[in-house]
């Protein structure tokens, strides 16, 4: 399954409170954090809520695990 990627851009400072509870709930809390999220149409709500603040990249392709 594909993952996204979520970096915060830009401050929260002056944006509504529900924006704010997205970018918590998502993990983000200072600019430059950087979260993976698995792709799911819940997250791409979340993302799409504070599509303003952050930068999402795709990322394909399974993590080899035990390596």
């Amino acid at each position: 399954m594909s993952q996204l990627k979520v970096q915060q851009k830009r401050s929260s400072i002056g944006c509504k409170q529900n924006q704010r509870d997205t970018l918590r709930s998502l993990g983000l809390k200072r600019i430059g954090d950087v979260v993976v999220k698995e792709d799911r149409p819940e997250i791409r709500g979340m993302v799409h809520t504070v599509r303003h603040l952050v930068e999402v990249e795709v990322l394909d392709g399974a993590v080899e695990k035990g390596a």
